[in-house]
């Protein structure tokens, strides 16, 4: 049985995105470090930044104390634990039991 829409379909070899993923910004990253390594003062732009958060850390701004540890050693790594119980239940028919069992009268497997 054909699909209902088999001429909107792609065709074979064709893909569906014929431009591909799009071009990030020309020299993105040279303009990053450009501005950040702009001085004032003898202080470059990215230390100015950092002092500024250092800054607002010391005084109990907690989200900028955040940013400096997770930049500086990495986010904390969290445990994740399941104190929930999970049941599976697997259905199996063949050809001489084509139907599916009723639930809950299925084998189940701890």
């Amino acid at each position: 049985m054909p699909f209902p829409n088999d001429d909107t379909k792609f065709k074979k070899g064709q893909t569906g995105n014929p431009n591909g993923r799009p071009k990030k910004l020309p020299q993105l990253d040279e303009l990053i470090a450009e501005v950040l390594l702009e001085e004032k003062d003898g202080i470059t732009a990215a230390k100015a930044i950092l002092m500024a958060l250092r800054s607002r850390a010391s005084k109990g701004d907690t989200r900028a104390a955040e940013l400096l540890l997770d930049r500086a050693w990495g986010k904390a790594k969290q445990d994740i634990s399941l104190s929930n119980k999970i049941s599976l239940e697997i259905v199996r028919t063949t050809p001489n039991q084509p139907e599916i069992p009723p639930p809950g009268t299925a084998q189940s497997i701890e």
